[in-house]
């Protein structure tokens, strides 16, 4: 769903940006050259840009998209690999806490050890992430089981609650 609405987005703002440059070149003409301004050309270095563009409305609103509004065309694909990894993921991440009750006899003890498994997990994904996104892999991972124990925590009050 998230890939579907970024397309739709995306296709929503393009049709808008060919309306504005369709029928209001000169304002548009106006936001080209503060773009080229903001990377330090001048007015003067950035009217010939502009009026290369005025000549090329496709590369205007692809331009426009691009530098502008900061939207890059989304990948058809996406959507696929984003569900199969969101599916991958929920199956073994669910798998570590309940898949010990699967191996032990006593749900007492599935729970405690599930408890301790999913926080090492939690642990080691945070800092797995923190060592490949460049944040400090002890932080990420200190953050990691928090806000995963946490929430592990709120969804057992939850089962328990309803239960």
């Amino acid at each position: 769903m998230a890939a579907k609405s970024d397309t739709e987005h995306y296709l929503s703002e393009t049709a808008r940006e060919e309306a504005e440059v369709r029928d209001k070149a000169n304002i548009e003409g106006a936001e080209v050259a503060q773009v080229f301004q903001y990377y330090g050309l001048t007015a003067e270095e950035s009217e010939p840009l502009v009026d290369a563009l005025r000549k090329r409305p496709q590369a205007w609103v692809s331009f426009m998209m691009r530098f502008e509004l900061r939207l890059e065309k989304p990948d058809p694909k996406r959507a696929v690999v984003s569900a199969g990894t969101i599916a991958g993921a929920y199956i073994a991440g669910g798998f570590i806490p309940l898949g010990l009750y699967l191996l032990l006899a006593k749900a007492n003890t599935a729970l405690a050890v599930s408890v301790v498994t999913t926080l090492i997990a939690l642990a080691i994904f945070g800092y797995t992430k923190g060592h490949f996104t460049g944040a400090p892999p002890l932080r990420s991972a200190s953050q990691t089981v928090l806000i995963g124990g946490l929430a592990a925590a709120a969804a057992f009050m939850i089962a328990r609650a309803i239960s």
